[in-house]
């Protein structure tokens, strides 16, 4: 196995099976899918492309099932050697993923915070740490933990729309995004402004979205998955190795810290939010989620 936050050379041997031969003549693209409860995965062989859509209404929230689910789908394709690339989408209107899941943060015992926050590292390692192109196609709001999501692929593609907005909001719920949060936000989108916008927690529509550099282009929403698999084209049309090798030399280094500080991270989290002040805090904003539904 490769250690996390190491970016394998080579493909290991792929976990599904092999495809029968097919005379020339008769090849056809063969699409492969498996699904589970939170996400659906469809593999196209002939484009080597997978995609991988979240279906978890109603906000595909970052539960310790969903994050589980996540980790997996993306190992399998890792290790598949017809995937080179994946397009990571939601099912569900209007929102990509609403972030890591409150529920799982609030009123459970530091063994669940550990075994959450773990998977919320393990998350991050596996996609930001992909030897795959990963292009998220962003077709709907996408704030906290889902921007996470995008900010650690290669390429962001989202939809025209201001009602749909992007960033790390965490500061308004009196969180603070961890390092490695922010250190993916900083290689972005720069210094100053991933300073201003973390400690106002702010959320941006889609236009200032891509003049900050958040996402690297708008696209109306019908054309967001043409749009997708031609820049994902585009990147697979370069060898695997160099792009791979160069990935990994600028990401590198923030892997490697998380790594490094795995454990302790895991502690911080658990110390911060078993503290009172903050699980009140995250009592009264799901409180206020309850009001808005009914």
């Amino acid at each position: 196995p490769v250690p996390p936050g190491v970016l394998p050379l080579c493909r290991q041997p792929p976990l599904w099976g092999r495809a029968p031969h097919v005379p020339p003549g008769l090849r056809l693209a063969p699409r492969r899918s498996f699904s589970n409860n939170k996400i659906l995965v469809e593999l196209d062989e002939g484009s080597g492309v997978a995609t991988m859509k979240f279906k978890s209404p109603p906000v595909n929230s970052l539960s310790l099932e969903f994050l589980t689910e996540f980790c997996i789908s993306l190992e399998k394709l890792e290790n598949d050697r017809a995937c080179r690339g994946v397009i990571i989408t939601s099912t569900v209107p209007k929102i990509f993923s609403s972030g890591l899941d409150i529920t799982e943060m609030c009123g459970k015992s530091t063994e669940h915070y550990a075994e959450f926050w773990r998977a919320v590292q393990e998350t991050w390692l596996r996609l930001y740490g992909s030897t795959m192109v990963t292009v998220a196609a962003v077709n709907g709001s996408s704030p906290a933990g889902g921007c996470l999501l995008a900010l650690s692929c290669d390429y962001r593609i989202m939809v025209e729309n201001p009602k749909f907005s992007m960033g790390l909001n965490e500061a308004q719920l009196g969180i603070v995004a961890p390092f490695w949060f922010k250190d993916t936000f900083v290689n972005t989108v720069g210094h100053r402004i991933a300073e201003r916008s973390l400690q106002l927690g702010s959320l941006h529509p889609a236009p200032e979205a891509l003049k900050l550099g958040l996402v690297d282009e708008l696209v109306p929403e019908e054309k967001l998955q043409e749009k997708a698999v031609a820049v994902m084209a585009q990147w697979l049309a370069l060898p695997d190795h160099a792009r791979q090798l160069t990935k990994s030399m600028m990401r590198k280094a923030v892997l490697d810290r998380l790594v490094a500080h795995r454990e302790e991270d895991i502690q911080n989290f658990i110390s911060f939010i078993s503290k009172e002040s903050i699980q009140k805090s995250l009592r009264m904003y799901m409180e206020m989620l309850k009001k808005k539904k009914s």
